[in-house]
């Protein structure tokens, strides 16, 4: 299975001058966990943010009311920027999953950052096709690996993610940063609760991970990769 490169965030991407100028063109806004979602499915606001701190986590429901969840945003990631630069509803809910800090940026001010600032049209192209790489990746392997398999996958891509902003343990422990229950990360992959609570008792069965109360750590990168990879159908 072809493994999805995870880029460094837009902000990080930004030079000192960039984010600078960004900044000014914004305000900065702080979001809860269950309080005010930094976006709403289905708003015309227009404006974007870029998490400063803290984690959030995309949403969208079902017909049948579940929430599935999307992908994560962690510190640097932008939010909501489609929609802002094309006048669009916004076409999913993302939550704060810890105490989130953004900078909140105007549509209309966005745009014309990235006309006076031509360089930053890179990251932000980067982020795009990054996220579409992510949306490739998540439906190849819904189409052929079970809930074990997929769960695998998800968690090996969180791994990545998290060493964005952390380096493994001594003994190559990398632990998932973005605080997803396991009933997230089962909406993730679309799987029930006891799908996913059976995938992960495999995966710390073969001593790939191990679990806690909103903490899942994976204990060998290398041999979760080599069993995501082995595990789907060709």
């Amino acid at each position: 299975m072809e493994r999805v490169p995870v880029n460094r965030p837009f902000w990080e991407e930004l030079t000192a001058a960039e984010r600078e100028a960004l900044s000014r063109a914004g305000r900065v806004r702080t979001f809860r966990p269950g309080g005010e979602p930094l976006t709403f499915e289905g708003d015309v606001s227009a404006h974007m943010l870029v998490i400063l701190d803290g984690w959030a986590k995309v949403v969208s429901p079902t017909d049948s009311g579940r929430e599935v969840v999307l992908a994560v945003r962690g510190p640097g990631d932008m939010v909501g920027e489609i929609s802002a630069m094309f006048d669009r509803p916004r076409t999913a809910t993302v939550q704060a999953l810890a105490p989130v800090r953004a900078l909140s940026v105007p549509a209309g001010r966005f745009k014309a950052f990235l006309d006076r600032h031509p360089r930053s049209w890179w990251p932000l192209m980067a982020t795009i096709v990054d996220r579409m790489g992510e949306l490739g990746n998540r439906l190849r392997v819904k189409a052929s690996a079970d809930g074990t398999c997929r769960l695998a996958h998800l968690l090996v891509h969180l791994a990545e993610v998290s060493l964005r902003y952390t380096e493994p343990g001594p003994d190559g422990r990398i632990p998932i940063l973005p605080p997803l229950s396991q009933a997230d990360l089962g909406s993730w992959v679309d799987a029930s609760r006891e799908t996913a609570a059976r995938g992960f008792g495999e995966l710390r069965d073969r001593g790939l991970v191990q679990t806690a109360y909103r903490k899942v750590t994976v204990l060998d990168l290398p041999g979760l990769r080599a069993f995501a990879a082995g595990c789907v159908e060709d």
